[in-house]
């Protein structure tokens, strides 16, 4: 028999039970999105990225190609679905470029 009450949940429900309870569980998405950078955006964009961070619910971009933030700022609604995509929910809602 495998009965699932709180003293043998499997470990990966405690964990996010946890993160909820404190909420940390965005927090962690927020550096699944961040790290994921090179897998969206590939090495080109992810080369010329200086510094990248979320803050109350925008992407906030730093790049060292002017040529590039234009472009970027150009798709900036396609980045914004494919973040969101990336999270599974609507962790963004605009990008600012630096």
């Amino acid at each position: 028999m495998n009965q699932h009450n709180s003293n043998n949940a499997p470990l990966k429900e405690l964990i996010d039970r946890f993160l909820k309870s404190y909420r940390l569980d965005g927090k962690m998405k927020e550096l699944d999105v961040l790290n994921g950078w090179e897998e969206m955006m590939g090495v080109a964009v992810a080369n010329r990225t200086e510094k990248l961070f979320i803050k109350n619910k925008v992407l906030h971009i730093k790049l060292n190609s002017s040529v590039m933030r234009e472009e970027l700022a150009n798709g900036k609604q396609i980045i914004i679905l494919r973040v969101n995509q990336f999270a599974g929910f609507e962790i963004i809602n605009d990008i600012w470029f630096e």
